[in-house]
């Protein structure tokens, strides 16, 4: 009787007919994306079995401070530890960066994070330059935008620009964008676009008649703008399906009471590092 092969030289074998089957033309989608599958778990295996081979364990994480993804979690800590202004009352000043805003007042959709930690929406606003290196020369992008926003709330029929606070930080050109991600992932603002609840305020008046349109879930619950009136736009969203979203949103997301929860959560998550 032949004496069956090493496991590693079987294991060798069946890996390169494995490959042999990837590189065949007549595969069906469905099958390649199952193969694709199987192929992530073997390969996580393999990867798992050679560091157990290792008599010295590889750490669970890496600290990486020149990661842009570390540094935007950072820059966001900083945005959130600063004082929060009247969003009306900000005026112009130079620089980019992040931002924050809160609501105060009593929208009965939105009492579940009125006066808490959870912003209704947070941007960003990057430079023109994005070598920009000093505020001035970043222009003032940071005030302007929140300038844009401040003018759509106040056309809001039912919405009070004084009910609404910022916090803002001038950061670094080029840091923006991995700040506000964290941001997102952190708060999912219900205004913000990527969470697809409440989206449309940075939204322009376009006519309907100009492409394939519709009225923002935003303009619907909040009407006002002119533009988004137009008779030919039709809801995203009606007013009902918006605040089911809305209440499935609150009961299934956190929302941070202080800014101890805050700062806990961010301490929570630096521990799966």
């Amino acid at each position: 009787m032949a004496k069956p092969p090493h496991p590693i030289i079987q294991l060798k074998a069946d890996l390169f007919a494995l490959l042999e089957v990837t590189r065949q033309e007549n595969l069906t989608p469905h099958f390649r994306k199952r193969l694709d599958g199987e192929l992530s778990a073997i390969i996580a295996a393999l990867a798992e079995a050679r560091r157990d081979l290792d008599k010295v364990k590889q750490p669970v994480a890496v600290f990486d401070p020149t990661d842009p993804r570390v540094v935007g979690r950072f820059v966001a800590l900083a945005m959130v530890a600063q004082p929060t202004t009247a969003l009306a009352d900000l005026g112009q000043f130079y620089g980019s960066g992040v931002y924050a805003i809160y609501y105060r007042g009593d929208f009965e959709p939105y009492a579940p994070i009125r006066d808490t930690e959870t912003p209704i929406y947070v941007g960003q606003a990057a430079p023109d330059n994005p070598r920009a290196r000093t505020p001035l020369e970043q222009g003032n992008k940071l005030s302007s935008r929140l300038g844009e926003h401040c003018r759509n709330i106040k056309k809001s029929e039912n919405l009070r620009i004084e009910d609404f606070v910022c916090r803002s930080l001038v950061v670094q050109s080029g840091f923006e964008t991995a700040a506000e991600d964290y941001l997102i992932h952190l708060f999912e603002p219900i205004w913000n676009s990527e969470i697809n609840l409440v989206y449309g305020l940075g939204k322009h008046g376009d006519k309907a008649t100009t492409r394939g349109n519709s009225r923002s879930p935003w303009d619907t619950l909040h009407p006002g703008r002119k533009w988004a009136a137009d008779e030919l736009l039709e809801d995203a969203r009606s007013l009902e399906q918006i605040d089911a979203d809305l209440a499935k949103h609150f009961g299934r997301t956190k929302i941070f009471a202080n800014l101890n929860d805050v700062f806990d959560s961010f301490i929570n998550e630096l521990k799966q590092f």
